[in-house]
């Protein structure tokens, strides 16, 4: 994984490369919008889909195989941010 782009309060771009269970190669976005006194963040991946990646798909879905991960990631970050706000 390596972030690519920064926008602090706004974006975080990375390239992030799988080895298993197939390689590929992805673009990720992490796009934050304030909202008050909180923040919604939505996140996407994409990138190409070469043929294994195609029948995989069939079988499965993105967010099954790496979602729980990222929802994890976010609320890790979550607390991350919180802790700073409450500790800066």
């Amino acid at each position: 994984m390596e972030t690519t782009e920064s926008q602090p309060s706004s974006r975080i771009r990375l390239n992030l490369d799988f080895l298993k269970p197939f390689e590929a190669h992805n673009i990720t976005e992490f796009n934050l919008v304030p909202k008050g006194g909180s923040t919604d963040l939505n996140w996407a991946m994409y990138g190409p889909s070469p043929f294994m990646t195609k029948l995989m798909m069939v079988f499965t879905t993105m967010d099954k195989m790496v979602g729980k991960d990222f929802d994890q990631g976010i609320i890790n970050l979550k607390r991350a941010a919180e802790d700073f706000s409450a500790n800066p």
